[in-house]
Protein backbone atom coordinates (compact mmCIF):
# COMPACT_ATOMS: atom_id res chain seq x y z
CA UNK A 1 0.00 0.00 0.00
CA UNK A 2 1.66 3.76 -1.19
CA UNK A 3 5.04 2.12 -2.02
CA UNK A 4 5.65 5.69 -2.56
CA UNK A 5 5.43 6.25 0.51
CA UNK A 6 7.38 3.91 1.86
CA UNK A 7 10.18 5.81 3.98
CA UNK A 8 7.10 7.87 5.78
CA UNK A 9 4.91 5.15 6.20
CA UNK A 10 7.96 3.55 8.35
CA UNK A 11 8.69 7.07 9.67
CA UNK A 12 5.16 7.62 10.80
CA UNK A 13 4.42 4.23 12.68
CA UNK A 14 7.42 4.69 14.44
CA UNK A 15 6.39 8.75 16.01
CA UNK A 16 2.53 8.49 15.85
CA UNK A 17 0.23 6.46 17.55
CA UNK A 18 -2.46 6.79 15.66
CA UNK A 19 -1.27 6.34 12.49
CA UNK A 20 0.40 3.40 13.98
CA UNK A 21 -3.27 2.10 15.26
CA UNK A 22 -4.87 2.47 11.90
CA UNK A 23 -2.03 1.53 9.51
CA UNK A 24 -2.05 -2.52 11.32
CA UNK A 25 -5.69 -2.20 11.39
CA UNK A 26 -5.80 -1.52 7.76
CA UNK A 27 -3.21 -4.56 7.89
CA UNK A 28 -5.60 -6.75 10.03
CA UNK A 29 -8.66 -6.04 8.22
CA UNK A 30 -6.82 -7.04 5.12
CA UNK A 31 -6.00 -10.08 6.58
CA UNK A 32 -9.48 -11.34 7.92
CA UNK A 33 -11.03 -10.28 4.63
CA UNK A 34 -8.54 -12.83 3.01
CA UNK A 35 -9.04 -15.77 5.12
CA UNK A 36 -13.08 -15.34 4.69
CA UNK A 37 -13.02 -15.20 1.03
CA UNK A 38 -10.32 -18.43 1.02
CA UNK A 39 -13.43 -19.78 3.40
CA UNK A 40 -10.76 -20.09 6.13
CA UNK A 41 -13.13 -18.15 8.47
CA UNK A 42 -17.14 -17.92 8.38
CA UNK A 43 -18.74 -15.22 6.79
CA UNK A 44 -21.58 -14.14 4.57
CA UNK A 45 -20.90 -11.61 1.48
CA UNK A 46 -22.52 -8.58 3.82
CA UNK A 47 -19.75 -9.49 6.70
CA UNK A 48 -16.78 -9.15 3.89
CA UNK A 49 -18.17 -6.58 2.40
CA UNK A 50 -18.63 -4.31 5.36
CA UNK A 51 -15.04 -5.21 5.94
CA UNK A 52 -14.03 -3.96 2.89
CA UNK A 53 -15.84 -0.74 3.17
CA UNK A 54 -14.42 0.02 7.13
CA UNK A 55 -10.64 -0.87 5.21
CA UNK A 56 -11.60 1.49 2.35
CA UNK A 57 -12.09 4.45 4.89
CA UNK A 58 -8.99 3.31 6.77
CA UNK A 59 -6.87 3.41 3.78
CA UNK A 60 -8.34 7.20 2.87
CA UNK A 61 -7.36 8.16 6.23
CA UNK A 62 -3.97 6.84 6.63
CA UNK A 63 -3.89 8.69 2.53
CA UNK A 64 -4.80 11.89 4.71
CA UNK A 65 -2.12 11.77 6.85
CA UNK A 66 0.88 10.78 4.52
CA UNK A 67 -0.21 13.50 2.10
CA UNK A 68 -0.17 16.08 4.80
CA UNK A 69 3.18 14.52 6.70
CA UNK A 70 4.69 14.74 3.04
CA UNK A 71 4.37 18.18 2.48
CA UNK A 72 5.54 19.14 5.99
Amino acid sequence: MFPEYRDLISALKGRDPHFSRLFHRHNALDQEIKNMEAGAAPAGDMAIEQLKKEKLLLKDQIYLILRKAAVA
